[in-house]
């Protein structure tokens, strides 16, 4: 009977992803204050409003953290009212201001985090599932554990969501090995709580006990982790049918004011539902669970309290019902299985076609280098010949320049020479002449 009241499965999705409100974007000490104080009650609409403002005060003083503290406050609170295509917009501003900022990483691996967390709830497993894969990829890139951290953890929540309870439960141990390298210790209480609740799924109840208990050392200092623990625990009790155990879980979660503040209608109403069932009000119990937004969890609930109650024919319709969603589901997880592989091999696609051009661009540049020193050696050697080629012909016309210049030297000693004879054959006739 268990099976069919699933109580709490998604509850851990409502909540903020850090065990503690950090300050990852830095940002002055009020500011982060009234910040904090708003982020206790998340999916308060009011918060709308002030992150509106905050948003304001970051646009006239040209600061971009102010504007991504805004962003995170809203995206909640549009999620919680329905405005999804708002929500969307939220994030991908955050991811526009922070992107290529070393500093801010931790802080928007944190916001996709949470981000994916409610595309889950939306039945956009597939978007979440492209964003994690995403996160994957850019934290190996970048060596940044606790993207690693985050990326895992979804991708453990998506395998929940299809109740794929052993694999989540791997992806959650893969996240929980990177919580000390991300110094991010307090994120492995959330990451016990989630397999504790797969644990549940697959009937090892002493193992969730046991897991829980680990998990419950940590409330001193995370007030968030009581409820948490108390919800599983009333999780596990409602499945073993260990009736006081569970109502005495129901009763201290009801006066915890933390509990409405930081879970949503759906798990309140489930655990209702669990609640009223185990006392035999059925027909209460059927009413609340008309009101769950969630179509599975809403025929499981009412084919449980038909068939308890021997209205079969009611149980058939809504066992008909949930068969239907089952199938729709699987047939969507099938769809969404296939998104993911065509945009992943689009990303690859375009990765490889990046580095092939990438490649061609290096071998391009190289053969132009190449040729530009193949033309600049052969440029060389045609200079060099034709020097040398203009050495020797001026060689040569210096030589025969040389040669005419001796020949006409000699030819000019040769005529001074003659010269001089006829001189001195003149002189002697002269000469003889007088004597006579």
């Amino acid at each position: 009977m268990h099976r069919t009241v699933l109580i709490a499965v998604f509850f851990l999705l409502s909540l903020p992803s850090g065990a503690q409100i950090v300050n990852r974007l830095k940002v002055d000490k009020e500011v982060f204050e009234l910040y904090a104080q708003h982020r206790l009650d998340m999916f308060n609409p009011a918060n709308i409003a002030f992150a509106d403002s905050l948003y304001n005060t970051g646009i006239k003083h040209d600061n971009f953290r102010y504007k991504c503290l805004a962003r995170s406050l809203q995206f909640p609170a549009y999620y919680a009212i329905g405005e999804y295509d708002k929500m969307d917009e939220a994030v991908a501003e955050i991811k526009r201001l922070t992107h290529n900022k070393p500093d801010c990483r931790a802080y928007r691996f944190e916001v996709l985090h949470e981000y994916c967390q409610y595309l889950i709830r939306c039945n956009r497993a597939s978007d979440a599932m492209i964003e994690a894969r995403a996160m994957e990829r850019s934290a190996n890139n970048t060596k940044t554990p606790v993207g690693l951290l985050y990326a895992y953890r979804i991708m453990g929540l998506i395998q929940s969501y299809r109740s794929n309870s052993w694999l989540a439960i791997r992806n959650f141990e893969k996240a929980a090995a990177f919580c000390k390298e991300a110094k991010a210790e307090q994120e492995l209480p959330y990451l016990l709580i989630l397999t504790a609740q797969e644990q549940v799924k697959l009937e090892k109840f002493e193992d969730a006990e046991t897991t829980c208990s680990e998990a419950e050392k940590w409330q001193e200092f995370m007030p968030s982790m009581r409820i948490m623990v108390k919800m599983v625990r009333a999780y596990l009790y409602n499945a073993q049918q260990r009736w006081d155990e569970f109502w005495s879980c129901y009763d201290d979660l009801l006066v915890d004011p933390l509990y409405r503040m930081q879970t949503d209608r759906d798990t309140r109403y489930g655990i209702d539902v669990a609640y009223l069932r185990s006392k035999g009000l059925f027909e209460e119990a059927l009413v609340k669970a008309d009101s769950l937004g969630i179509a599975r969890e809403r025929h499981a609930l009412k084919h449980g309290i038909f068939a308890q109650t021997g209205r079969f024919e009611n149980a058939y319709g809504e066992l008909d019902s949930l068969m239907i969603e089952k199938d729709s589901i699987y047939i969507k997880v099938q769809n969404e299985d296939m998104a993911i592989l065509d945009a992943e091999m689009n990303n690859a696609q375009l990765r490889q076609a990046a580095e092939r051009l990438r490649h061609q661009n290096q071998n391009t540049i190289l053969l132009g280098f190449l040729v530009m020193f193949a033309i600049a050696f052969m440029a060389i050697l045609v200079s060099q010949w034709q020097l040398r080629q203009n050495l020797e012909e001026m060689r040569s016309k210096n030589s025969q320049m040389l040669i005419a210049r001796r020949a006409y030297q000699k030819a000019l000693d040769a005529k001074e020479a003659e010269n001089a004879m006829k001189v001195k054959i003149l002189q002697n006739r002269k000469s003889n002449t007088i004597k006579l």
